[in-house]
């Protein structure tokens, strides 16, 4: 018994890097994503063309592979960074694209005579998208950045690559000094806990906008 609190003391220290690159990869993806959604939008073309790159870039190419591009190839031009910034660099780029995405497809899909309405009210630009798009928007994109956010949660045992001693990484230590697989059971209830609780908390957030759609 005392051996197992002693592996569950150490996977709840691991789980600190885990719920740190989590957290902090929503936190600035979330809002990222969101500007370059405004910018794939832009009338300015090169802007929007150049943001449409990014997201093709990001999109098209594994994450495992952009961190190990981050990681490794930044420092040879210079730029060394520690290894949870690299990794959270690398997390936030990758996320903010597949969220600009879901967020351009929510604006796109608000009805042009809301624009038009609020245009004839002498509305602006910024008034338009803060007051009556984005509120829109908001309720119809949360179930796929539920999604985006639940794939969030077990792409972090992706810093695993980096040597970085995230919650899958304290496991396999545990599994290969020990030779017991309970390490594996224990970090799968972690994630399996993380995802519960997103899932919840999601599912009352669109029951909470959805009834202001009856």
């Amino acid at each position: 018994m005392e051996k197992l609190l002693d592996t569950f003391l150490l996977m709840l220290d691991g789980s600190e890097i885990t719920l740190e690159i989590f957290f902090l990869t929503l936190l600035a993806a979330l809002p990222l994503g969101m500007l370059a959604a405004l910018g794939r939008l832009s009338s300015l073309r090169l802007l929007s063309r150049l943001v449409e790159l990014y997201i093709w870039i990001m999109r098209g190419t594994p994450l495992m592979l952009q961190l190990l591009f981050v990681y490794f190839a930044l420092p040879m031009v210079g730029i060394r960074l520690p290894d949870i910034a690299a990794a959270l660099l690398a997390f936030i780029l990758n996320y903010a694209a597949y969220f600009a995405e879901i967020f351009r497809a929510g604006i796109q899909s608000v009805p042009k005579g809301q624009y038009e309405a609020a245009r004839t009210l002498g509305m602006s630009y910024p008034q338009t998208m803060w007051r009556i798009i984005l509120p829109q928007v908001f309720r119809m994109v949360l179930p796929p950045v539920s999604n985006e956010t639940i794939n969030l949660v077990k792409d972090t045992s992706l810093v695993y690559i980096l040597a970085m001693n995230d919650l899958l990484r304290v496991a396999r230590t545990i599994v290969q000094r020990e030779f017991d697989m309970t390490p594996f059971v224990i970090a799968a209830a972690f994630y399996l806990s993380m995802t519960f609780v997103l899932t919840w908390g999601f599912k009352k957030l669109e029951a909470y906008y959805g009834k202001y759609e009856q």
